[in-house]
């Protein structure tokens, strides 16, 4: 007789690299496998939704293609000949190969390396205690955050902002350098429901017409790396036309008087040769932010991913200071809320056992690093051994020449923990299986909301699959690491990091599901304050004293515009390379993770290179014709795909597909640099000058 599945509701929270960390609701069936997944209506900024990816995530858990046994490379670097071997035997060598090039080079040429492909705490941040205790060389977290992080801060003081919900009771949400349809789906709910309760405008600012502008009531195409000229026109308007709030000026901000003279000259017509957008367009949006006093910017990553960034965010910032929507509930700016968090990670991190000493590696500089290059090794030895968690190189990181060709060098050993076999793994010597976030235990919070949560353990990991965690622990007593950290099992880690952080303990974190952590709205709108020494917002910027850590002043940070400006530091398009490159996010894939999974596959195809018809027909390329794109740094290969909703010599390249899915086995970040952006480091993935031509071969 056959018998239905016994079906449990549990609750997790999705460890994904994206602002949303979505409250899940998760099928659990028979206690052994995953069904449907769904956003938790219990949280209230999830609000039910989750995106199609992750609620499909039954095919990425169960996927017949996972890792499920250490293995050693048997055939050349690259080849995919591998061996499976035992847990211990996998351990020891890697302990064996650290302990040798620390014997023979020194600990700083051990370089652990790793990024967020789970944003749990434990999981994800647990490597650096290896490197701390064993003075392995440090790593500096640079490819995603840190431009948008300090455009943000240097304006508020603080990296956090009006509670995202409030976008559902604002009058205009203008969602600015992001595409939440793709990347964060729960920005649409909040501002969907404003439009449809109160009649709210949605307007969208970005380089094309992606599927969130296609809902947006008001749509502003720029050309890329032009944000800050955008938004300085508006501002012109806003005090040509009386509409600034010259109250809230005096009262919060520092300059205002600097700053409107300053923006004398920067009219709509200076910034419509500059942007694209017609002077019309720029005034029509002036005035609608001028005119609604529950005016929300929800400004992005994606715009700040210019060589230029950092002043792109503090510009676009710089507008509801001027408007004073900061004083109305459903008015202000929103970015990250990591400010709010105060999470005491010195257990996990292992902080008590920095050496200030030792070097710190720049994250985006990978391939400079493993070239030998003297400037991003900061003139110290090579680097001879790695272990890579949660992040794939070979086909993130920028400068892929570099990048392969670093991997390649027979003299450096990689161990790789993944969950599937990535081009990464592909270069390893060591390839250790990995468990998923319904296999272990961990803690988290949400960048584009307040909450924070434990994401327990619901199945046990196929195979012989271990967390991070006990990788680390392993590692750690044949390393003869000693910290307390690695004594620990993560319920334990995740326990003493609540305790020490003021958050209380894991029981009763884990029996609130999400906990709230919004300041009041006082706070959040900045009416007693911005968060700087004086209290004022900042018009005008010292680049050189940011008030937030980091790995150091880098760029040409000496150069920055003190006030909001287009600082024309971008990549601009030349005469050999006429078009300029923005490499932006898909919907179905996430940076390389859902790679794998057969229906983001089927929606997202093989790779393509948005140009604009008039473009395409000036160089005899059809839709579906096989392009090459290339500059300085290398070419890749793809499809194109004759678009009008881009600016004229503008390429828009969504998704990082695999670089084996590219016509030639070269991927799209064969074409991005890696020169940091000021001032403290970043990596320029949109701010590309490129030149397209026709393939002369599909091979």
């Amino acid at each position: 007789m056959n018998q239905h599945a016994k079906v449990d509701i549990r609750h997790s929270t999705c460890p994904h690299d994206c602002p949303s960390a979505c409250a899940l609701d998760v099928e659990v069936l028979e206690g052994r496998s995953i069904g449907r997944i769904r956003g938790s209506k219990q949280q209230t900024y999830t609000a039910g939704v989750v995106c199609a990816k992750v609620a499909r995530y039954a095919e990425r858990i169960h996927h017949s293609e996972r890792l499920m046994y250490p293995l050693r490379r048997t055939g050349p670097k690259g080849s995919g000949q591998f061996a499976r071997i035992s847990w211990d035997e996998a351990l020891d060598e890697i302990a064996a190969r650290f302990d040798a090039a620390e014997r023979e080079f020194g600990a700083e040429s051990v370089w652990p390396y790793y990024y967020a492909g789970t944003m749990g705490l434990v999981m994800r941040d647990g490597l650096n205690r290896l490197s701390h205790v064993k003075k392995y060389s440090r790593f500096y977290a640079t490819i995603c955050s840190t431009i948008a992080r300090i455009g943000f801060t240097v304006g508020t003081g603080k990296i956090a902002g009006v509670d995202p919900r409030e976008m559902g009771v604002s009058d205009l949400v203008v969602i600015w350098g992001t595409n939440p349809v793709n990347t964060q789906v729960n920005v649409m709910t909040h501002a969907s429901r404003a439009r449809k309760e109160r009649g709210a405008k949605i307007a969208a600012v970005d380089v094309y017409n992606n599927e969130t502008m296609k809902q947006a009531d008001i749509k502003i195409l720029l050309r890329p790396g032009t944000d800050g000229a955008f938004a300085c026109a508006v501002m012109h308007v806003l005090f040509r036309e009386g509409l600034a709030d010259r109250d809230y000026l005096a009262r919060y901000t520092d300059c205002p008087d600097q700053l409107e003279a300053h923006l004398k000259t920067r009219t709509p017509a200076w910034a419509s040769a500059i942007s694209g957008v017609p002077v019309e367009e720029i005034e029509a949006f002036a005035r609608m932010v001028g005119q609604t006093k529950r005016s929300f910017f929800r400004l992005g990553y994606g715009f700040t991913r210019s060589r230029n960034g950092a002043a792109q965010m503090h510009a676009a910032l710089c507008i509801p200071a001027v408007t004073g929507a900061w004083q109305y509930e459903g008015g202000g700016a929103f970015f990250n809320n990591a400010g709010i968090w105060r999470f005491d990670e010195s257990i996990i991190e292992g902080h008590d056992a920095i050496d200030p000493a030792t070097r710190v590696l720049d994250q985006s500089k990978i391939g400079r690093i493993l070239t030998g290059d003297a400037e991003a090794l900061k003139g110290g030895g090579p680097v001879k051994a790695m272990l890579i968690q949660n992040t794939n190189p070979m086909t993130v990181a920028p400068e892929q020449a570099l990048v392969r060709q670093g991997f390649a060098r027979e003299d450096l050993f990689v161990a790789v923990h993944e969950q599937f076999m990535t081009e990464t793994a592909q270069m390893a010597d060591i390839v250790l299986p990995a468990t998923m976030f319904m296999e272990h235990d961990d803690l988290y919070y949400g960048g584009g909301h307040q909450h924070i949560s434990v994401g327990p353990k619901l199945i046990d990991p196929p195979g012989e699959c271990r967390s991070n965690h006990e990788v680390m622990q392993a590692l750690g007593r044949r390393l003869n690491a000693v910290h307390p950290g690695f004594d620990m099992t993560a319920r334990e880690l995740i326990d003493a990091t609540l305790k020490k952080s003021g958050h209380g303990d894991i029981d009763t974190l884990e029996a609130e599901l999400w906990r709230d952590l919004q300041p009041d709205f006082r706070t959040s709108h900045y009416l007693d304050g911005f968060a700087h020494a004086d209290g004022k917002f900042h018009f005008k910027v010292d680049w050189g004293r940011v008030p937030v850590g980091s790995g150091g002043l880098m760029g040409a940070w000496e150069r920055m515009p003190s006030l909001p400006d287009h600082w024309t530091i971008i990549e601009e398009a030349d005469e050999q390379h006429p078009f300029r490159l923005a490499t932006s996010p898909s919907r179905s894939f996430l940076n390389t993770s859902f790679n794998e999974t057969p229906s983001s596959q089927a929606r997202e195809g093989a790779p393509t290179v948005m140009i604009h018809p008039e473009d395409a027909k000036a160089l005899s390329v059809a839709d579906g014709d096989p392009v090459t794109l290339g500059n300085m740094r290398g070419e890749t290969t793809l499809t194109a795909r004759l678009f009008d909703g881009v600016r004229r010599g503008v390429l828009i390249a969504e998704s990082i597909h695999p670089n084996k899915a590219h016509i030639g086995g070269r991927g799209i970040n064969m074409l991005t640099g890696a020169e940091a952006v000021a001032p403290v480091g970043g990596a320029a993935f949109h701010d590309n000058k490129v030149w397209l031509r026709k393939a002369s071969t599909l091979a």
